[in-house]
């Protein structure tokens, strides 16, 4: 089980982690080991809340394929392991920002004085700009 909050904890048969091979820094072993890793994981068939399906999606952005799948990419590590780690931990982090509800905006109304300020400098703008116009043809 990989725990993201206290109270949701997804299941290892929901992830699907493949390893292929990296560029990179790493001599030799770059051609002969797979170390990064790609982790798929099937949002709509996810054990998670209907609207925090819905926020993740969202959030992930480009890495939702057509098929509904998150891939999260890491080969920043010269260890498999330590890649394995960074695309479980981004995932999570991914999920616990999907987890929260967005706050509820509630519409203001602007303070009656803010309005007679905006009004006011209006008022002296436009004042200027009248000022900068052509003079008429008897004003010479």
């Amino acid at each position: 089980m990989l725990h993201v909050t206290s109270a949701v904890a997804i299941d290892e048969s929901e992830i699907e982690e493949r390893f292929v091979r990296a560029s990179g820094p790493g001599g030799q072993n770059v051609n002969k080991v797979a170390t990064a890793v790609e982790l798929r994981f099937n949002v709509a068939a996810s054990s998670l809340p209907r609207d925090a399906k819905e926020r993740l999606t969202k959030l992930a952005g480009t890495r939702m394929t057509s098929e509904g799948l998150l891939v999260i990419d890491s080969r920043e590590h010269r260890s498999q392991m330590k890649n394995r780690e960074a695309a479980r931990e981004r995932l999570v982090e991914l999920i616990r920002k999907a987890l929260t509800r967005p706050r509820v905006r509630r519409a203001t109304q602007p303070k009656k004085s803010a309005t007679e300020k905006r009004l006011k400098t209006k008022k002296l703008r436009s004042e200027t700009k009248a000022l900068r116009g052509r003079r008429a043809a008897g004003d010479e």
